[in-house]
């Protein structure tokens, strides 16, 4: 397997218009590794972007207020992306298909759109679950299912550039909240439960580029901590961040 390896948050290319979906691929036949959009090499400048506004907190959602105050915001904030060379962002899966398309037309920016596989709790059968076994079976099923709508509600929308899974899961296996603590010591019981996380990966990689196979699939790990099992058990992920 080869992977490419990337910094989530600084990623240039100047995007162009196009009137349909591009279709990004892996470029493993030349010198060295490459991520192309639609047969040319594409080198990624961008940010993590979210919207919060001034005594807001996690809850809030952009998404859920009227157009025309998402287009008020959408346009201030990526005016001064743009006036920084940003032409790709990470964007939280919440964002409907028509402003990622909104973004793409009027400012060249690509989204790499984020689902973040559990990372901070799941609701199972009623109950939540603030920290996520990726053994279960339930659980699995739940996380395949909503990566698989995913794909099937973006795959053709202008401007989105891959799917990101994850944001830093191994992490969130041992820490019990969002809160930065050590990085989690190795054991046998961590690296089972960390191995159902990689295959678990590996297995929404695979369902999604089955309906989407013009858009790659990354994953978000916390450091390089697990990189012999990612290496094993996520063949079919393209890019690890």
């Amino acid at each position: 397997m080869k992977l490419i390896f990337l910094m989530l948050f600084f990623w240039g290319y100047a995007a162009s218009t196009y009137s349909q979906a591009d279709e990004v691929t892996i470029d493993t036949k030349t010198n060295g590794i490459a991520l192309q959009v639609n047969g040319h090499d594409f080198m990624i400048n961008g940010m993590n972007w979210d919207y919060y506004p001034i005594g807001t907190n996690y809850t809030y959602s952009l998404w859920d207020k009227n157009d025309s105050l998402i287009m008020e915001a959408l346009d201030r904030e990526m005016s001064l992306l743009k006036n920084m060379g940003v032409n790709a962002i990470r964007v939280y899966t919440g964002i409907p298909k028509k402003w990622v398309e909104y973004i793409y037309t009027n400012y060249g920016m690509y989204t790499m759109l984020n689902h973040l596989f559990g990372r901070y709790g799941l609701t199972i059968k009623g109950e939540w679950v603030a920290q996520t076994d990726y053994a279960d079976a339930d659980t699995r099923q739940l996380l395949l299912n909503e990566v698989k709508q995913l794909a099937r509600q973006y795959k053709d929308t202008k401007g989105l550039l891959m799917f990101l899974l994850g944001n830093e899961n191994n992490y969130g296996l041992v820490w019990e909240g969002a809160e930065t603590e050590n990085v989690p010591a190795e054991d046998n019981t961590t690296r089972q439960r960390i191995r159902s996380l990689y295959t678990l990966f590996n297995e929404a990689a695979v369902a999604m580029k089955a309906i989407d196979p013009a858009h790659p699939v990354a994953l978000c790990n916390g450091d390089l901590q697990y990189l012999d099992l990612i290496a094993r058990e996520c063949k079919d992920v393209d890019i690890l961040g």
